[in-house]
């Protein structure tokens, strides 16, 4: 039988977890997509390639090879400034200078 300090310390634990799970990547990806080039330079959510390592490390607007989590549909019909558009890929445009 499990006392009511195991029980609670149980409950916390289950909660803790279900909240985790809620805020991981696989559950924003189901009613988002990653979309590449239409982050602000510091607002990526992660990285494609050289240039930026993970979230806030783009170093430039619109950088082709960093991506943000966009609602799911929405990726290639945003239009950015310069005639840019938001890619399901990485891009080759819009890349820091070595």
């Amino acid at each position: 039988m499990m006392s009511k300090t195991s029980l609670t310390r149980d409950l916390v634990l289950a909660a803790s977890l279900m909240s985790a799970l809620a805020a991981t990547p696989a559950f924003a990806e189901s009613k988002q997509e990653k979309c590449f080039g239409v982050a602000l330079k510091g607002t990526n959510d992660c990285a494609a390639g050289a240039g930026t390592t993970c979230a806030g490390t783009s170093a430039i607007d619109y950088q082709g090879n960093s991506w943000k989590f966009v609602p799911k549909g929405t990726c290639t019909t945003m239009q950015l400034p310069g005639g840019r558009m938001g890619s399901l890929s990485a891009l080759d445009r819009d890349r820091p200078k070595s």
